[in-house]
Formats: structure tokens, C-alpha cells, sequence
């Protein structure tokens, strides 16, 4: 693939992948019977500051990504776009989306946002711009400590989980087929998503590999 062609594609899966993204969430807070772990931290929040639940994800991400310096992380262009593009279409999708209440509804949108929530992580992954603050922050925190990506990724998501659920956010059985679904789905859409390498040299606009990627998710 042509370096320009492939630069383009890259930048049409990225935005795709985080709107998509924020739209998955936003499904998932409809269908109300559970939340991917930092969504449950975004929601308690946001019932006690009163902002919306895209809004706080916003400013989540940006505090999170200010304990990329200590940890001398370089964010990428997908780094700074996932802190902002993530939450607006977040905020877009629950502003135009009719509340459910019948289990009939609530059920298929949350398997729908899990599942485009994985299609959204392997697009804006496989576009290869950068991690996201929350996966930087697990990637930084391995490296200074040396402790397993396993291990640092679990206590970030528990301490995560219980804090949002103190604090009034849905923990419920989204919550628990997120945790088991997401990593397969993942990575099956990380290689139907995949990039064909360049043609040719081209300029490298934002180093990183998919693999190093994982998201929160």
C-alpha cells in the first residue's frame, strides 16, 4: 500500500475506532446492567460532580495522562485524541439515545456494546498512533516497577472498579462479560483491522506497536 494511502487509512481508523468507542459506552450505560471498569469509575464520578459521564472521562484521561510524565511516557497523536474524541461521542450517543427500560432491550444493547467496543479497540489499536493514557499508564507503570503487565493491569482495574462503585457507578454482569470478552474480541478485530505495511519509506508520524496497546480496557 502506497505510504499517503496508508497514512490515511491509519487516520480514518483511528477517529473511527475512538467515536465508536465512546459510542460503545455510551450503550453500555443504557442497557444499565454494568459497565467496562473505568466506565464504572466515570459514572460515579459524574453522579457526584454532576457533569456528564463523557465529560469526566475527558477529564479522567487528562489527569491520567499527566502521571505519563513522571513515568516518562511520550504520548502519540492517538493518545490526545483518545482523551477528547472518546468522551464527546460518549456525551453525542447518550444525547440522542431513547432511555431502556424492558430487560428485552437492555440485554441486546449491552451485547452490542461489547462487542462494537471490541471492534473499536482493534480499529483505533491497529492504527498504530499511540496507546491510550489508560494503557500507558499500565505500560509506564511496568517498566519503572517491573512488575508484570498481568499484575499491574488487574490492580489498576480493581482499584478502579470498587472506587466507581462506592461512588454510585453500575457494577453488574456487563461488568464481568466485558472483563472475559474483551482481550478475544480485541484481538480478533486488532487482525481484521490490521494495516498493510508501506510501499515505500515514508515519515513516521507517531511510533507504536498494536501489541504494546491494550486496552483498559
Amino acid at each position: 500500500m502506497p505510504a499517503q494511502d496508508r497514512l490515511g487509512r491509519r487516520l480514518v481508523q483511528l477517529y473511527t475506532g475512538l467515536t465508536l468507542y465512546g459510542v460503545s459506552s455510551a450503550l453500555l450505560v443504557e442497557a444499565g446492567l454494568g459497565l467496562e471498569p473505568w466506565g464504572v469509575l466515570h459514572q460515579g464520578l459524574a453522579e457526584h460532580t454532576g457533569l456528564g459521564i463523557g465529560t469526566v472521562s475527558i477529564i479522567v484521561g487528562a489527569a491520567v495522562l499527566l502521571l505519563w510524565i513522571p513515568l516518562r511516557q511520550r504520548p502519540g497523536l492517538g493518545t490526545v485524541s483518545n482523551v477528547f474524541v472518546i468522551g464527546l461521542a460518549m456525551n453525542a450517543a447518550l444525547a440522542v439515545a431513547p432511555q431502556a427500560h424492558a430487560f428485552a432491550v437492555r440485554i441486546p444493547l449491552m451485547a452490542a456494546g461489547i462487542v462494537l467496543n471490541g471492534a473499536a479497540t482493534g480499529l483505533y489499536i491497529a492504527a498504530s498512533f499511540g496507546p491510550g493514557p489508560r494503557d500507558g499508564l499500565m505500560t509506564g507503570m511496568h517498566r519503572r516497577t517491573g512488575r508484570s503487565i498481568r499484575l499491574i493491569r488487574t490492580a489498576i482495574e480493581v482499584a478502579v472498579v470498587v472506587t466507581g462503585f462506592v461512588l454510585g457507578g453500575t457494577v453488574g454482569v456487563g461488568t464481568l462479560l466485558y472483563a472475559v470478552s474483551i482481550g478475544p474480541l480485541a484481538q480478533l478485530f486488532l487482525k481484521v483491522f490490521a494495516v498493510p505495511p508501506a510501499s515505500g519509506r515514508s515519515t513516521v508520524v507517531a511510533a507504536g506497536s498494536p501489541g504494546h496497546a491494550i486496552l483498559r480496557r
